[in-house]
């Protein structure tokens, strides 16, 4: 029991002496017309959070109280989201978040890299004399305690450690591949390949970068010197500096496991239409890999006050239900039929509308006599009285954007409305 006690007296001291970074920064471009007003990390997830809510949850639940958040492109509503439901941090106890905006103080420019973003706030890290660096991605979905990833940063002496799961070949080419020895050193780094390499163990399956990296501060601090002083670099963790360190320094992998265990973790990158669709729906499950029920590992956010969700009418012709779905709070469905959906809150479905496979966010109005299938429906949106979207994708194309694989994705400026504020 001592053991155990000392072992968690450890992590809290690592994570204790550990700053944050969070790259908030990225414009999105694959989630199409849904970051053309908000960055990416502010996206809206789960009925109720915003991607961001996930770094920044897994921050403060793993006793990482230091963060800063490194902020550019359309960040207001992500910057209003912060204010709104982080500032509970205590300053007097050494903890706080800080945003970061690009504030073209090094060289007039904006943050041109993920590494260059961070160098621009060199004098922040050193400001807060943290002992270790982790730098995380703003817009991925995920659980994870970054004790234990600190814990064997410290065992190996790393210079550098890299979080990363296991991924389809298929898949990895989107992402920064590693090969790695029996020791989990990683001997080669490619960022986004056209060929990834695969595991020794199975040729279906690469070993991809989750985009987490922790660093010893003043190796963070003298490796970003020079990489900023190198002409012919892009100023990237992925591209630049991690192939550049893998021959000479201590660079690791670790890999992310459901409780350190053989079980690959749940990680979503929801960069695209159909993942940020599909991610959303997974949610509905009856044991969904993601669990935001779960009491022990809690995702915080900004809770709107709003009323318990609504439904009205039962007759036979018009009847208001919502089955194997989500609905947040605020949301009346009326005389309505909602299947297999997840509404945000403050959604309105009308009389004899039927919306199917849809991810509806906040404050939407669906009118009249629609039928909505695999749809996503974004902010404040006001769908027409029978309007009928997902059973002519040809259709659909000519007034919205259809995904690759078929996801029709609608936005108040498709519709001629304009409400770009508060996003």
């Amino acid at each position: 029991m001592r053991t155990a006690h000392r072992h968690t007296q450890l992590i809290n001291c690592l994570t204790k002496d550990n700053l944050a970074l969070i790259l908030a920064g990225g414009c999105g471009s694959r989630l199409k017309q849904l970051t053309e007003w908000r960055a990416k990390p502010a996206v809206p997830f789960g009925g109720k959070l915003r991607i961001i809510d996930f770094p920044l949850s897994n921050c403060i639940n793993s006793g990482v109280r230091q963060i800063g958040i490194l902020t550019q492109y359309k960040a207001h509503s992500l910057l209003s989201h912060i204010q709104k439901g982080w500032g509970f941090l205590r300053g007097e106890f050494g903890e706080f978040i800080e945003l970061l905006p690009a504030q073209q103080c090094v060289e007039s420019s904006w943050y041109l890299g993920t590494a260059n973003a961070v160098y621009q706030n060199l004098d922040i890290i050193r400001s807060h004399h943290p002992e270790y660096v982790l730098i995380l991605a703003g817009d991925h979905v995920y659980k994870m305690d970054y004790g234990p990833m600190l814990e064997q940063h410290v065992e190996n002496n790393a210079d550098l450690t890299v979080g990363c799961i296991e991924m389809s070949i298929e898949e990895a080419f989107a992402f920064g591949v590693m090969g790695i020895d029996e020791r989990l050193r990683i001997h080669q780094f490619n960022e986004k390949p056209e060929h990834p390499q695969s595991i020794p163990s199975n040729p279906n399956i690469a070993l991809v970068s989750m985009g987490i990296y922790i660093f010893k501060r003043d190796f963070l601090i003298e490796q970003l010197i020079h990489d900023a002083d190198n002409d012919a670099s892009s100023h990237d963790f992925g591209k630049d500096i991690i192939p550049s360190l893998i021959q000479q320094y201590r660079v690791y992998a670790y890999p992310f496991r459901e409780g350190n265990g053989d079980k690959q973790a749940y990680w979503r990158d929801v960069g695209t239409v159909d993942n940020y669709w599909r991610a959303n729906l997974e949610l509905i499950g009856i044991t969904p890999e993601l669990n935001l029920y779960d009491k022990n590992w809690p995702i915080w956010t900004y809770q709107e006050q709003v009323p318990p969700a609504k439904f009205v009418f039962n007759d036979d012709v018009r009847r208001g239900m919502a089955v194997d779905s989500m609905v947040s709070g605020g949301c009346i469905v009326s005389g309505a039929y909602v299947n297999h959906s997840l509404l945000f809150n403050n959604v309105e479905v009308d009389n004899q509308s039927q919306i199917n496979d849809a991810v509806i966010l906040p404050e939407v109005i669906i009118g009249k006599n629609c039928r909505i299938n695999k749809t996503v429906i974004d902010k404040g949106a006001i769908i027409p009285d029978g309007t009928v979207v997902g059973e002519n994708p040809e259709e659909d194309r000519q007034r919205f954007y259809v995904s690759p694989e078929g996801v029709t994705l609608i936005t108040p400026d498709m519709l001629g409305q304009s409400i770009h504020h508060g996003h």
